[in-house]
């Protein structure tokens, strides 16, 4: 009998495999454990042990609370095992994770809404000796986002430039030749800009999301480019390397002349002689990488359908996204897209209650044990 059940077994296995099921986080493993428990219930008329029906009950139980507690999700596909928007093209996003960085690349890297933006603005405007672009439009082929546009935003793109990703360190293309460019922040203040990030961008379809769902969905690393403390502690020892730029959100915040003077030297020469020949350059990069002039010039730039001469226009990866986001039918009374929302610290304070600080805290002790990380963000 022991045969045939581990035969029927291994049938029902074979079975789950033929599902048209995604597995997009760990309640679809949950999900397909309980079929398989199901199953082996409704052919074999019992569950063989007590514990076994302890077990499937737990199953379900888990199912159906984690289905509750959960009622709504943005919208996101997998490859390689990282999470990532769905708008996004496939094509596109497997051309970033494959790309072969060439010597003088430049890459941007944050887990998403940890200043990501407002670094490419000021690398933008290092590069360009704070001369003001022409078109804000222009801010699309000048700091192509690489996992929405692939290697034509890269071939795109005039050089010098940067490349902008939220990959992870273990899949970044990665060569001793290129620089990397690294922005940390508060995980308080990532998870609330994330929040409104993903509310406000009608390819997740997350609209009429809720801030306590999605707070679970941070604590769970089921968001795009997944766990937020895994991705931190992913760049974290690579912070000193000499081919990388590592700084803090907060000290971008604090004292933004500070870090343009560290990076320009860290991008060259020439960018550090540019501000110490004329003070207006550094003026000028501080000024069109602000939070107010961003958010002026910025609210279009993604819109593609915003006018003929849109740089956007030609790249296949921003009309997949507009595509896509067309495709969910989203709600006509959406307010407008603000992809530069306030830009300050401690906005976590208007959304956490008691109960999520102290889970966020507990995480964020254990997660950065050992590191410079707990010095960075001191416990509130």
């Amino acid at each position: 009998m022991k045969e045939f059940r581990y035969l029927r077994d291994i049938v029902f296995l074979l079975f789950l495999f033929t599902l048209p099921l995604e597995i997009q986080d760990i309640e679809d493993v949950y999900l397909l454990l309980f079929i398989f428990r199901l199953a082996q219930y409704v052919v074999g008329g019992k569950l063989e042990t007590e514990k076994s029906t302890v077990s499937f009950t737990q199953d379900l139980k888990r199912i159906l609370c984690s289905m509750a507690k959960i009622a709504k999700r943005p919208r996101y596909a997998i490859m390689n095992g990282i999470r990532y928007p769905e708008m996004f093209s496939p094509k596109c996003f497997k051309e970033a994770l494959e790309y072969k960085p060439q010597p003088g690349d430049v890459f941007i890297d944050t887990y998403p809404k940890c200043g990501t933006t407002w670094m490419q603005n000021v690398t933008l405007y290092i590069f360009r000796k704070g001369k003001e672009l022409e078109n804000p439009s222009e801010f699309l082929l000048a700091a192509p986002f690489i996992d929405m546009v692939g290697v034509e935003g890269i071939n795109s793109m005039p050089r010098p430039g940067a490349f902008k990703t939220h990959l992870p360190y273990s899949h970044m293309p990665y060569s001793p030749e290129a620089k990397y460019i690294f922005v940390a922040r508060n995980p308080k203040d990532c998870c609330v800009s994330f929040y409104h990030h993903a509310v406000n961008e009608p390819g997740f379809g997350y609209w009429d999301g809720e801030f306590n769902d999605f707070f679970e969905l941070f604590m769970a690393g089921e968001l795009e480019y997944n766990d937020y403390f895994d991705h931190l502690l992913d760049w974290y020892p690579h912070r000193n390397d000499p081919n990388v730029f590592y700084t803090k959100y907060e000290d971008m915040k604090k004292d933004i002349k500070s870090v343009v003077l560290k990076l320009s030297a860290f991008l060259g020469r020439e960018y550090i002689d540019a501000i110490e020949k004329d003070n207006a350059v550094l003026n000028n990069i501080v000024y069109y990488s602000g939070f107010e002039y961003m958010k002026k010039n910025l609210t279009d730039v993604y819109d593609i359908e915003k006018g003929e001469n849109h740089a956007g226009r030609m790249l296949y990866g921003l009309r997949h996204v507009d595509e896509f986001t067309k495709s969910l039918n989203p709600p006509d009374d959406l307010p407008e897209l603000q992809f530069v929302r306030k830009g300050i610290v401690g906005d976590w304070k208007n959304y956490f209650s008691a109960e999520q600080k102290e889970r966020v805290n507990k995480k964020f002790l254990e997660k950065m044990k050992g590191t410079e990380v707990l010095q960075w963000y001191p416990l509130e």
